[in-house]
């Protein structure tokens, strides 16, 4: 990192903040001294994270909403300038998941993945940019999946949503990356987090939170004529 507070005077929007890679992403931003907004469904779990956040002196704020609304993405985003005056970096990260042969999934199930995996990025993007755009300057990181690059049983609905969102990442970096604003997208393998179901793999040797928040802030420092625009992110060891 260039200085002990490289992200001093920044303000960062992550979504799906509440747990796992989210708050990760939150508390290491917040270590490089942005102020962090949290964003998650479960109210007292999301003011939970926002307070251990605090008890680290991370100024943290925290409110719950529905990515996939409409209604409640202009609240969260205004509240959020409100609060700091500009979002400087967003990092979409809220995702859901919902498994099985296709030919079984729900209606509902499809439309609760793709929702919020790839309206919701959408949305929050969408209602993000233009101060991003007046400021001339901004970061958007999508954490994707290697779903988004590989198939799997039981993971059409998902995987769907991942591929999606990777299309979605590339265009929007085309359209915005001649405005200042550096957009780009995360693809871990699987991480031990609570979203990981998996009973078979070696939670050790998978994936940590802390790594992905580790490749967040690689890409919120690289320097100013560079753009990374992918990171594959793999374990050491297969777990």
């Amino acid at each position: 990192m260039p200085t002990e507070n490289p992200l001093a005077g920044q303000s960062a929007l992550i979504t799906g903040a509440s747990r796992g890679i989210g708050f990760a992403i939150a508390r290491r931003l917040g270590q490089m001294g942005a102020r962090v907004s949290l964003c998650g469904r479960d109210k007292k779990t999301l003011e939970d994270a926002a307070t251990h956040l605090r008890s680290e002196s991370i100024d943290a704020f925290a409110l719950s909403a529905d990515v996939s609304r409409a209604d409640q993405v202009a609240y969260l985003v205004d509240a959020t300038l409100k609060k700091f005056g500009a979002i400087d970096i967003l990092v979409n990260n809220a995702g859901v998941g919902r498994f099985g042969p296709i030919h079984q999934l729900t209606e509902t199930d499809w439309d609760a993945v793709l929702d919020t995996n790839l309206k919701g990025v959408f949305l929050v993007s969408r209602a993000v940019i233009p101060g991003m755009l007046a400021r001339s300057h901004g970061h958007i990181i999508n954490i994707s999946s290697l779903a988004g690059k590989n198939s799997m049983p039981g993971g059409g609905a998902y995987c769907a949503s991942k591929w999606g969102l990777l299309g979605l990442t590339y265009c929007m970096a085309e359209d915005l990356r001649a405005h200042g604003i550096r957009v780009a997208s995360i693809c871990p393998g699987s991480v031990a987090t609570d979203f990981s179901h998996s009973t078979t793999k070696d939670t050790k040797k998978m994936l940590q939170p802390d790594d992905v928040a580790h490749a967040v802030a690689m890409l919120l420092t690289q320097a100013p004529q560079s753009f990374i625009s992918e990171v594959l992110l793999r374990p050491t060891q297969k777990p």
